[in-house]
C-alpha cells in the first residue's frame, strides 16, 4: 500500500514500475548472478530453518516427530523464566558482554589508529601479521595457553607470585576471577582481528585532508582527534549497534572450555544452558526456547540502539 501510493505521486503504475525493475535486473544480470549464491545461502540456511522456532511451543519428542509432538504454548518460556538460574544467566551473560564492550571494543580502534601512525612499511606489516596470529588459534589453544599461565600448580603466573614469597592464587577456581579471564581472552584473541575493518576505513580517509592540517600546524594528535575519528565514526557507530545486538549472546566454547563446578554462579550463561538441558539431558524444546529469547533480546537491542543513533543525527544501519 505504501509502495502504491509513492508510485501514485509520482504518476507511475504498478506494472510500468515492475516493467522498469525488470529491466534494471537483467541489463544488471551479472552483478545479480554474483548475488545468488549467497541470497540461496541466506535462504536455505539462515530462513528456511526458521520454521523450527516452532519447537519452542511443543513438547518435542524425536521419536513421534515434529508434526505429532504436543503442542504446550508458553509452557517452556515460563520454564525458563521461573527458573531459579535466569537470572544468574542473565547477569552473567550480560556482565561478560558489558566487560568487552567497555574494555574491548575501543581497543581495536585505538590499536588501528596506532598501526595507522606506523611509517614503517616491513615494520607495520610484521606487526600486524603477529597482532592478527592468535585470532587463527582455536578456543581449546586459548584455554590450554590460560590453564598453562594460570593454573596453581604448573601456571607461570603462579610460580612467580610462589618466588616472591606470596601464597599462590586459585584463579582458575574462583569465581571472583572469571569474568576478567574471560574479558582478557577476548582482548588477546580478537584484538588484531578487529582492527582490519578500522584499518579500512582509516585508507579511505582523503589525504588532502592530513596535508590541509599539516600546513595549518596540526599535531599528529590533533590530526587523528579532528580528522581520522570524525571520518570512522560511522563505522565506529555501525559496529557498536551490531555489538549490541550480540549482548545476549556469550562464546560458548569458551565459556564451556573455561567453566568447572566452582565457577558455575559467575560462567553459568544461557548457552551452556541450552547445551546441558538441549543436547545433553534431550530437552530440545528448552534448548530452542532459550535461543529464541536471544534473538528476541538481541533484535530489541539492535532496534533501540539505531533509533537512538538515528534520533542524534547519525546514520544507523538501515
Amino acid at each position: 500500500m505504501i509502495l502504491e501510493r509513492t508510485l501514485k505521486t509520482k504518476g507511475v503504475g504498478i506494472s510500468t514500475y515492475n516493467r522498469n525493475l525488470w529491466n534494471r535486473i537483467l541489463a544488471h544480470k551479472w552483478i545479480y548472478l554474483l548475488l545468488l549464491p549467497g541470497l540461496l545461502y541466506f535462504l536455505i540456511f539462515r530462513i528456511g530453518p526458521m520454521w523450527g522456532l516452532l519447537i519452542a511451543f511443543k513438547e518435542y519428542n524425536a521419536y513421534v516427530g515434529f508434526w505429532a509432538s504436543d503442542w504446550v504454548g508458553l509452557q517452556h518460556f515460563r520454564e525458563l523464566f521461573g527458573s531459579t538460574n535466569f537470572y544468574i544467566m542473565l547477569r552473567n551473560t550480560f556482565v561478560i558482554n558489558l566487560l568487552s564492550l567497555i574494555f574491548f571494543f575501543p581497543l581495536p580502534i585505538v590499536l588501528s589508529i596506532m598501526l595507522n601512525e606506523v611509517r614503517h612499511d616491513l615494520f607495520k606489516r610484521v606487526n600486524q601479521s603477529i597482532v592478527y596470529l592468535p585470532h587463527f588459534l582455536s578456543w581449546v589453544v586459548v584455554a590450554s595457553l590460560t590453564a598453562f599461565m594460570l593454573s596453581t600448580d604448573i601456571g607461570v603466573l603462579n610460580k612467580l607470585i610462589h618466588s616472591l614469597g606470596f601464597e599462590r592464587i586459585s584463579f582458575l577456581s574462583n569465581a571472583n576471577y572469571f569474568w576478567g579471564i574471560i574479558t582478557v581472552q577476548n582482548i588477546w584473541k580478537e584484538l588484531g582481528w578487529g582492527t582490519i575493518i578500522f584499518l579500512a576505513a582509516i585508507a579511505g580517509v582523503d589525504p588532502s585532508r592530513y596535508e590541509a592540517a599539516v600546513i595549518d600546524g596540526a599535531s599528529r594528535f590533533r590530526q587523528i582527534w579532528h580528522i581520522t575519528l570524525p571520518a570512522i565514526r560511522p563505522t565506529i557507530i555501525i559496529l557498536l549497534i551490531l555489538r549490541l545486538g550480540n549482548m545476549a549472546d556469550v562464546g560458548f566454547e569458551q565459556i564451556l572450555l573455561m567453566m568447572n563446578p566452582l565457577v558455575m554462579s559467575t560462567a553459568e550463561v544461557f548457552d551452556t544452558y541450552a547445551y546441558t538441558h538441549g543436547i545433553l539431558q534431550g530437552q530440545v524444546s528448552i534448548g530452542v526456547t532459550v535461543g529464541m529469547f536471544k534473538g528476541v533480546v538481541g533484535l530489541v537491542l539492535v532496534l533501540s540502539a539505531n533509533y537512538i543513533v538515528k534520533r542524534m543525527g547519525h546514520e544507523g544501519i538501515y
